[in-house]
């Protein structure tokens, strides 16, 4: 199937990312890469931008959508069928949870939700148990708005923080599109290690 895959910030986890996409890819799924402006043009302690968009592309054999102009058409013209966003950061999900399309992701998600397509998100937030906590209210009673398996990956150190079981993507995609949550929804895992 034709999936977006839209990437925000947290960057310490888009390594685990691009294993994510990697695997889908061969599943044979048709990945189509988009990335907010931050991920665009930042680089930080967790690796180069560049070097991480040149990978996106060699991975996918598809090229990065960065801008809501290049996002736009993928919902109206059907280019894809769905759409992960993952890492979504708090940031992120907020701008989901109220409507604001701001960047090439959330417009994705915007133009997938006109269309009745599967959103599903890979929640990555050191405050989603916190201030972010009605956002992931709102977004887990929304229509065709979909989790991968989340949980806290550092109760104790950051007791706020929410992290996505990402070797859950697949199986999460898969019930989405036939309208069902991927469950049990919250994940028990080890403490993820960067």
């Amino acid at each position: 199937m034709n999936i977006g895959f839209g990437i925000t910030g947290s960057f310490c986890t888009h390594e685990k990312i691009l294993e994510v996409i990697k695997n889908l890819k061969q599943s044979g799924h048709n990945i189509i890469p988009i990335v907010t402006h931050e991920v665009y043009k930042t680089s930080t302690r967790s690796g180069n931008n560049k070097t991480f968009l040149k990978t996106l592309e060699e991975i996918t054999n598809n090229k990065v959508v960065y801008n809501i102009v290049g996002a736009e058409p993928l919902g109206p013209k059907k280019i894809i069928e769905a759409l992960i966003v993952a890492p979504c950061t708090g940031n992120t999900l907020s701008k989901l949870a109220n409507s604001i399309t701001d960047n090439a992701v959330t417009m994705t998600a915007k133009s997938l939700m006109r269309n009745n397509k599967p959103i599903v998100i890979g929640i990555s937030t050191n405050d989603g148990l916190g201030l972010n906590s009605n956002n992931l209210t709102t977004l887990l009673n929304q229509k065709n708005v979909y989790f991968i398996p989340f949980g806290q990956d550092y109760p104790f150190e950051k007791p706020k923080s929410l992290m996505a079981d990402f070797s859950k993507t697949e199986e999460t995609i898969i019930k989405a599109l036939k309208k069902e949550q991927l469950q049990p929804l919250l994940a028990t895992f080890k403490p993820i290690t960067f």
